[in-house]
């Protein structure tokens, strides 16, 4: 075989994931960025043949988008519900997968199975499930706790649990995964120098643990970002709830309730730069801890 044939072939394998890259992300983005450097001109009334055109105007809808406060209102609710969402989903997985890695751990794969599972739960059906315990009407919380699960102080709370409880059986999963991986010689000769199972957690385990710490908290920043599962299906059981509580709810009006596409487009544009700083930015950070580089 040629070298030139030999040198083909990679491209050939790769070229089902190029495509399918180029179809249905690389072409919507791009489209996405044209029509956010477009608008709808309107002469007269809008009515007859080429009343309507579209225009290029620039980096407008952007600056449009970025003065807008519904959308910096938006982060700020995100910001407060993923801090709580992040501290307490990762403090879960991390406990759950130490646990579970303990030597004298009982039940461990039931125990896995019954942390995992509400993870396997679509996150319409899980919020719904929620919602229908958070009603005063149906929930039997109700009759023990006198809360407001679905009031204006609360309502924040309600959603973090929902995420909470769907989030922590994948990334426990993710460490205790990690965690088998690391050889048990290092726990035998920590328990040689006299170190309990605790000590050998916190000054063993969790240090080698770090990275894949680090992992899956970029990807909860992630999901935490695009949270619109949770507020969406929560929105018609209360009205505490605003068509723009966090940024893809936004845009998800923009595009769908008053059809403007080209605002809608801008703000995702917008918003997708902003979780990239944030995800980079922890990554920087961290990164010396993570892999090791100054």
């Amino acid at each position: 075989m040629r070298n030139s044939e030999r040198g083909a072939w990679p491209y050939l394998f790769l070229t089902p994931a190029i495509v399918l890259f180029t179809l249905f992300l690389a072409v919507p983005i791009g489209y996405t960025v044209w029509l956010a450097m477009r608008r709808t001109k309107v002469s007269g009334l809008g009515l007859g043949r080429g009343a309507r055109k579209e225009i290029y105007v620039g980096f407008d809808n952007f600056s449009a988008a970025l003065s807008d406060p519904e959308l910096w209102n938006g982060w700020l609710r995100v910001l407060g519900y993923g801090a709580l969402v992040l501290v307490v989903m990762l403090g879960l997985a991390v406990l759950f997968a130490l646990l579970l890695d303990s030597a004298r751990v009982r039940l461990a794969r039931f125990s896995r199975i019954a942390i995992f599972l509400p993870y396997a739960v679509p996150g319409v059906a899980a919020t719904l499930l929620w919602g229908f315990l958070y009603l005063p009407s149906l929930s039997p919380i109700r009759d023990i706790l006198d809360i407001d699960f679905l009031g204006a102080s609360t309502v924040t709370y309600s959603m973090a649990n929902v995420a909470v409880w769907g989030g922590v059986g994948f990334n426990m999963l993710v460490l205790y995964t990690t965690l088998r991986a690391i050889p048990r010689d290092l726990y035998e000769a920590a328990r040689l120098d006299g170190a309990s199972e605790i000590q050998i957690a916190v000054r063993v385990k969790i240090p080698l643990l770090t990275p894949a710490i680090i992992l899956t908290t970029v990807f909860s920043i992630i999901a935490t970002i695009q949270v619109f599962t949770e507020p969406t299906t929560l929105r018609p059981l209360t009205n505490t709830i605003s068509s723009t509580w966090s940024p893809l709810m936004k845009v998800y009006r923009d595009a769908f309730v008053t059809g403007d596409l080209y605002s809608a487009a801008a703000t995702s544009i917008v918003i997708a730069a902003i979780s990239l700083v944030l995800s980079f930015g922890f990554l920087r950070v961290v990164r010396n801890r993570a892999f090791g580089e100054g």
